[in-house]
């Protein structure tokens, strides 16, 4: 199980949202995906339609001795799960401060999920902020993967979060730790600001920036308020389409392995799919490496960080 954080200390770039559809995309996808809601305002559960409740959240577990597995719940769609949030988690903050191990503490938590081989990727939506939460999160974190939206202020949030990456790298607390990528999310291609701000970042961080660009869309802004992804509330939507080529680029990027896609999504009154089905991934695009060809370098994402 490959772990990744998606985090931006910055607020309003689109990190939950990107964390919900992306989950949601991979799941579609086959790709056995786990969604760890880290941030106390429990937005990424709510989305999923995931009942947040005290004790339910990783709170018990980081504080106390509660197995992580424990607070895993099955989401209507197949092949995603998640561990809900709670407001409790705020007091993490003040608890986990008093740990010597505060930093590797959220690592030993997700570890035992590894071992159990249930989920080919774990995505963690982290709160907002350079807090413990956050810097926990990234000592857990294979990768870290970046929303940022296409705007000036978005240049600045992007500097901080590359800095503290290197700062947690240095510190030797997770010096494996590597920038999955960057993805722009709320371009609007009428303004002149939005492209010269992706060309910006693409001439600073080169490949490391996702091809695909998240547009601005009102999908994207209805489906929270319905409880559900873009990929339910509005599949043909341009937000629906892009968390989809997001995820065919995520999978390309770590390819995983071949077996069958996901069934339709039922209705979100419908009931949810109880066995672990097998990861696939999207053709290569043109040009692209085959399977065959890169059978021997690859790493599937369920013997990542092995």
């Amino acid at each position: 199980m490959k772990i990744v954080a998606i985090a931006n200390q910055k607020g309003g770039v689109g990190k939950t949202t990107t964390a919900v559809n992306l989950a949601a995309a991979l799941a579609e996808k086959g790709v056995r995906t786990l969604l760890v809601d880290l941030d106390p305002q429990a937005n990424a559960s709510s989305a999923l339609g995931c009942l947040t409740e005290e004790g339910g959240s990783l709170y018990p577990c980081l504080v106390d001795a509660d197995f992580a597995a424990a607070k895993v719940r099955e989401t209507r769609l197949p092949n995603l799960w998640c561990i809900p949030s709670h407001m409790e988690l705020a007091g993490s903050e003040v608890s986990l401060a008093r740990n010597e191990n505060h930093l590797v503490r959220l690592r030993e938590v997700l570890e035992p999920l590894r071992v159990l081989n249930r989920w080919d990727v774990c995505l963690i939506d982290c709160p907002p902020s350079l807090g413990i939460l956050m810097t926990s999160a990234l000592s857990a974190a294979d990768g870290l993967l970046i929303p940022i939206q296409c705007e000036y202020y978005g240049l600045e949030g992007l500097a901080k979060i590359v800095d503290l990456h290197e700062r947690i790298c240095a510190a030797g607390v997770n010096p494996h730790v590597t920038i999955e990528g960057i993805v722009m999310t709320m371009y609007d291609g009428r303004t002149n600001l939005s492209r010269l701000v992706v060309e910006e970042v693409r001439r600073v961080f080169e490949d490391v920036v996702y091809k695909t660009v998240i547009p601005r869309n009102v999908a994207l802004s209805e489906a929270p308020s319905h409880e559900l992804t873009v990929l339910e509330y509005a599949p043909n939507s341009p937000g629906a389409r892009a968390y989809r080529e997001a995820a065919a680029e995520f999978i390309r990027r770590q390819p995983v392995p071949e077996g069958p896609p996901a069934p339709a999504a039922p209705e979100p009154a419908g009931g949810t799919r109880n066995e672990f089905a097998g990861a696939s991934a999207e053709p290569p695009a043109e040009g692209a490496e085959t399977s065959a060809q890169r059978s021997e370098a690859s790493v599937p994402f369920a013997a990542a960080g092995a």
